[in-house]
């Protein structure tokens, strides 16, 4: 037997961060993001021989555990051992004994939600294996908890909840609860946003945990910049959702420009110099408007270039070292499998 499970990652095109905690307890937030074929892979191999394995794909990495023991979580693995300890807490009459392999399409702390996505796709191996009756919004919320409050990992709520359902979405999120809102939006405007929307890889990363924690404590500490700029961000969710259902595509560069100007005072490390002037360059070579994929700080940044200016846009931020990346829009979330 062989379960396999893979989730999509995602673009947050509007209302980044207002999915945080404290911020959505206490004045709701609302995002709009977008799935992309590039994906988080997990494959359950179910063994008789006491152990846990988790294994990276290529093989790099392996580490070998007792069934019989709560596995603690450390380096690589420590969003399969969360997964695996709650997973195990709710099946104690069976011990599990299995082979988890995963694998990610895009580099780990690049701002596409790659920690919560590949938290869902196994959470789905698992949920496929033991005939777990879960539903989406049930697998999303067991995502987040786990890696939130079992494992303590600061973050929002978006990237679990579009991992699980795929598709473009407006979310709303509040102290007890997260709407998800499928948008109908024409094929022919998905092509040419996709076509328009540059993605693009700056060849760095960084620690979103630190990003948002900032984020956090200037919403405990009442700062009024801070937490008007989310507000704004709010605003920003709506008209993209209102110009994306329109067709009104060409608005999209001046309402990401528009949220990257008040995103960049939601907290310190958001941007830096580096980040400022691949945005400007991108800027004076066509583009809209833009903004950093996910936290801040380094990763993926993506720009609207209407017409046919991708291409100046692409040859400008060469100089920069980074590159640009094809993606489509994808309508699918979590899938899972037996063979």
């Amino acid at each position: 037997m062989l379960i396999r499970s893979k989730a999509p990652l995602r673009l947050g095109l509007a209302g980044g961060g207002t999915d945080v905690s404290p911020y959505s307890d206490l004045f709701g937030g609302r995002i709009l993001n977008a799935t992309i074929n590039l994906y988080a892979y997990a494959s359950i191999e179910p063994t008789e021989n006491g152990t846990i394995v988790f294994e990276t794909a290529d093989g790099s990495q392996v580490k070998a555990f007792s069934a019989k023991a709560e596995v603690k979580p450390e380096g690589i693995f420590d969003i399969h051992a969360g997964i695996y300890n709650r997973i195990a807490k709710m099946c104690k009459e069976k011990e599990l004994s299995f082979r988890l392999i995963t694998s990610v399409d895009a580099p780990q702390q690049s701002g596409l939600g790659t920690s919560s996505t590949l938290a869902v796709a196994i959470l789905g191996a698992f949920v496929e294996w033991l005939k777990l009756p879960l539903g989406e919004y049930d697998i999303a919320q067991l995502a987040y908890e786990i890696e939130r409050f079992d494992l303590g990992m600061a973050g929002g709520k978006q990237d679990q909840y579009s991992a699980t359902f795929g598709g473009i979405n407006f979310m709303e999120f509040y102290k007890d609860k997260v709407i998800v809102n499928p948008l109908r939006i024409k094929d022919s405007y998905l092509d040419e946003l996709a076509h328009n929307l540059l993605l693009y890889y700056t060849d760095s990363s960084r620690l979103s945990s630190k990003i948002i924690q900032k984020q956090q404590q200037n919403v405990l500490n009442q700062d009024e910049k801070a937490i008007e700029a989310m507000h704004q961000l709010k605003k920003q969710a709506v008209m993209m959702k209102e110009s994306l259902l329109r067709g009104n595509l060409d608005e999209i560069g001046e309402i990401l420009d528009f949220g990257w100007n008040f995103k960049k005072q939601m907290a310190e490390g958001i941007t830096n110099p580096a980040i400022d002037q691949l945005y400007q360059a991108a800027l004076s070579s066509g583009a809209t408007g833009g903004k950093i994929s996910g936290a801040g700080g380094g990763g993926y940044m993506f720009f609207y270039c209407p017409g046919n200016t991708r291409y100046q846009v692409i040859e400008s931020l060469k100089q920069f070292g980074g590159h640009a990346e094809r993606y489509e829009f994808t309508s699918t979330g979590l899938v899972s499998r037996t063979l």
